[in-house]
């Protein structure tokens, strides 16, 4: 037998016929699921330094689990001292087992790790069932050595999901146990 992570294990056995009863729908194919979560940190003082893309790369590849690879810029911007082709970011797309481990790991590890957290923000969505949210410090992750870090980043993730409205996206964001600040029902 292959191993399932357990928040894919939840969502197949809780999620999905708690969703079918909330929302009336009349197939399992109807219920909204996580389709990807990417991550992304920008990077602009890179254009003066090289080395910090390199530790971004190695320290996003921790908190993943998975390679993140460099964005370079599309542009040249002068005032910003940019040459078209320069590296400017990371990302890493998340999917299938690496996904649910990771937001295990968010959930349960890396947000209650956040000085004076209250909670995140609910009002964050795109209006196509997609949920945005940003980081401050990345140093929230167990991964990461604090020994090891030259410098604090922040960062992007964003939930990507087969909702069709915010208030779908909301609800099975919250099955899975994200601590929204407002636990508003609709």
């Amino acid at each position: 037998m292959s191993y399932k992570p357990r928040l894919q294990t939840y969502y197949k056995e809780e999620i999905i016929p708690k969703m079918m009863e909330e929302f009336n729908y009349k197939s399992i194919m109807q219920v909204p699921k996580l389709v990807k979560i990417n991550l992304n940190q920008g990077l602009g003082a890179a254009t003066q330094d090289k080395k910090i893309i390199d530790d971004a790369l190695k320290d996003l590849t921790l908190i993943a689990g998975q390679k993140a690879v460099p964005i370079k810029a599309k542009r040249s911007v002068s005032n910003f001292k940019l040459r078209e082709g320069m590296p400017i970011a990371v990302k890493v797309t998340l999917r299938h087992e690496q996904m649910y481990e990771f937001l295990d790991r968010l959930i349960s590890v890396a947000l209650p790790r956040v000085k004076d957290f209250r909670g995140i923000n609910d009002k964050s969505f795109d209006g196509r069932g997609n949920y945005s949210m940003g980081i401050q410090e990345h140093i929230i992750f167990p991964e990461i050595e604090m020994d090891k870090i030259s410098r604090i980043l922040g960062m992007d993730i964003t939930f990507v999901t087969t909702a069709k409205t915010d208030a779908e996206a909301l609800s099975l964001l919250k099955y899975f146990g994200m601590p929204f600040k407002n636990q508003r029902n609709q």
